[in-house]
């Protein structure tokens, strides 16, 4: 079996290809056939050593993917071995408030996708829609399940609200598509007007360039008839902007720092607006089976930028770290066999 390997904070010269035995799924688990997996920015935080979580020397990187099964450990009636499966990257949080207790995290602490054969616990695992490509399920269990977190984990999103999405990650391109599924009316930003025809085609309905007009929460108000957003999908790091945009009472859920580390927080800003602070981290495997279903029931089709082979899984990341074109890159192996 092949996997690549990973030295956290060395870069790309710290991945590395490596042949072994294939592993054997023991009491609770399944061996699943790995067909595609894909990167996020955790990828580049555990690159350059930065990454909040614990993350194991030498292990297999990456945490979303998507396989088939093809074994079982004893003890284990479901899922059945065919089955396709995504997994929740917290293999432990089951449901409810995350916590310390459920911190081993798939491609941190514990072995990641990017392989050709892994065991998962049996318990984490979820089927995917038979609509979808391999190249779009991989993207699921955390670019998707952390954008159902934000618009669902805490105040929900109604009919009606105003949602505001930052960019064109994988999480945000998520967002715009489930807010809109939701009834919400979407507000996007983007720094790149080649992108704003890809931000409406998936539902939003205002789509701003912040390097354009760099006072944007402005706009953001005006376009809400000065209410702000309801809920903003903070990914950017810019949480002065989106306390600036964000309707009283509203929320801000926090996903991460794409633009670098964010600047402090004044206490008085976060006062005036009333506005609730939420960090996401990603999901729960119950958050991953709702988000799951709903994807399934609005036929959401994820955005894929570029899929590499297993081989060129170095260039991947690359490409990656370019990020020169917006939808989730995406690492494709020989079990894939073309599906897409």
């Amino acid at each position: 079996m092949r996997s690549y390997r990973l030295d956290a904070g060395a870069g790309l010269d710290g991945l590395r290809l490596e042949v072994s035995e294939l592993p054997v799924p023991g009491p609770d688990e399944v061996l699943v056939e790995v067909r595609a997996a894909s990167l996020g920015y955790r990828e580049v935080m555990i690159l350059e050593g930065r990454y909040v979580l614990p993350v194991r020397e030498g292990g297999i990187p990456l945490a979303e993917g998507v396989g088939v099964v093809a074994a079982t450990g004893p003890g284990v009636t479901d899922p059945r071995v065919g089955t396709r499966v995504v997994a929740a990257p917290f293999p432990r949080w089951q449901d409810g408030p995350f916590s310390l207790d459920v911190v081993d995290q798939i491609g941190g602490s514990l072995d990641g996708m990017l392989a050709e054969h892994v065991v998962l616990p049996a318990g984490a695992l979820v089927e995917v829609p038979a609509g979808l490509t391999d190249t779009e399920a991989a993207t699921l269990p955390v670019a998707g399940l952390t954008a159902w977190n934000a618009l669902t984990g805490g105040r929900g999103t109604r009919p009606g609200d105003t949602v505001l999405t930052l960019g064109t990650g994988g999480v945000s391109l998520f967002a715009v598509q489930l807010a809109t599924a939701m009834g919400a009316r979407v507000v996007a930003t983007t720094g790149n007007d080649a992108r704003a025809g890809l931000l409406r085609d998936l539902g939003a309905d205002v789509v701003l360039n912040h390097r354009a007009d760099p006072d944007w929460p402005r706009a953001v108000r005006e376009e809400t008839g000065g209410r702000g957003a309801d809920l903003v999908v903070e990914v950017a790091g810019t949480l002065e902007s989106s306390m600036a945009a964000v309707a009283l009472g509203g929320e801000i859920a926090v996903v991460g720092f794409l633009g670098g580390p964010a600047a402090g927080i004044d206490p008085y800003a976060v006062f005036t607006t009333g506005a609730t602070l939420r960090p996401v981290a990603i999901g729960s495997r119950a958050q991953l089976a709702a988000f799951v279903d709903a994807v399934r029931t609005h036929r959401i089709r994820p955005v894929v930028g570029r899929v590499f082979s297993f081989d060129d899984a170095p260039e991947a990341f690359a490409h990656y770290l370019g990020g020169t074109a917006p939808g989730k890159v995406v690492i494709t192996t020989a079990a894939n066999n073309g599906r897409n």
